[in-house]
């Protein structure tokens, strides 16, 4: 379970990430391609902050990443130097693909297609009777 001051710490570091990463993605050339930060986990010990990421167009999604962890340094550095009046220490960042939106949306189309098991209850298993 987070504490107050993990989930604190885990908005600050989402808002700011999420404005350094678009600016990151303008700074390269790469238009067409929006990212979020969905979430950021910190460690109890407040030492290593976990960033999920949403990119859209998903096919980019990869190489986006592989590109933010090239930057990984620089983009520390930018979230250090904006959170230095409330932070004490900068966690290290560990970048991951969000794919919960993506989930979703398979289990939204699941259920509009013909594998529906509330418009054809033939598709579920046969409850036995006890």
């Amino acid at each position: 379970m987070e504490t107050n001051r993990q989930k604190k710490i885990g908005g600050l570091l989402q808002r700011d990430l999420a404005d350094i990463l678009q600016n990151e993605l303008r700074e390269n050339g790469r238009t067409g391609i929006l990212i979020s930060v969905s979430k950021v986990r910190v460690t109890t010990d407040l030492s290593i902050a976990k960033a999920y990421l949403s990119i859209f167009p998903n096919k980019h999604a990869e190489e986006v990443l592989e590109e933010i962890n090239a930057h990984k340094h620089k983009i520390k550095h930018e979230v250090a130097q904006r959170t230095k009046h409330q932070l004490r220490k900068m966690p290290d960042l560990s970048f991951y693909i969000d794919d919960s939106l993506e989930y979703i949306d398979k289990i939204e189309k699941e259920m509009k297609g013909s594998h529906n098991p509330i418009e054809n209850p033939d598709l579920l298993d046969k409850r036995k009777k006890s």
